[in-house]
């Protein structure tokens, strides 16, 4: 694979799987994940693919070996009121980072339901361990196959996930 390949401006921006890839073939998140890809987007000089959840471990496990080899970051969003009924409520964003390949990519993945659940990537990355539980405290997302998955942030009695966008602004009462 390439150490450096030539990127579309700062500026330009590509929206979708197949434009991605054209304007980025030489990428190497590109080559590696290329199974996995629902959807892409390159913006501001920033690398998102979007995966189906099903995939998240193969997916990992691929960017893995494709030569990024850090787990940086992992946050949700509650898009709540989605875009109707047919629209994925959660997102999950993945960053992660190739420190040979100077480069960083964001894997999201997007959740339906009141009741997410998405398989655990602490297989691959034990320092997920730590967001996982962030994210199944605050957002309510369930990681199947994590080896601790409690609350970390809030009280073990605390009922609900305050960062959901339903949840009541003074809490429940």
């Amino acid at each position: 694979m390439p150490e450096s390949i030539d990127t579309p401006a700062t500026s330009d921006a590509i929206f979708g799987k197949d434009a991605v890839a054209a304007a980025l073939a030489g990428h190497a998140a590109i080559q590696g994940l290329q199974q996995f890809i629902t959807d892409a987007k390159w913006d501001r000089g920033e690398l998102t693919l979007t995966v189906a959840p099903e995939t998240i471990v193969q997916a990992c496990e691929a960017a893995k070996a494709t030569g990024y080899n850090f787990f940086e970051d992992l946050t949700g969003v509650d898009w709540y009121p989605s875009d109707g009924p047919e629209a994925p409520r959660f997102q999950l964003s993945y960053s992660l980072l190739s420190h040979r390949l100077k480069q960083r990519i964001r894997v999201i993945v997007r959740l339906e339901g009141d009741t997410p659940t998405i398989d655990s990537i602490t297989g691959v990355w034990p320092a997920a361990n730590f967001y996982e539980r962030e994210v199944f405290d605050l957002f309510g997302v369930t990681f199947a196959g994590h080896p601790r998955l409690t609350r970390i942030m809030m009280p073990d009695n605390w009922n609900g996930h305050p960062l959901r966008k339903d949840y009541p602004v003074e809490g429940y009462r």
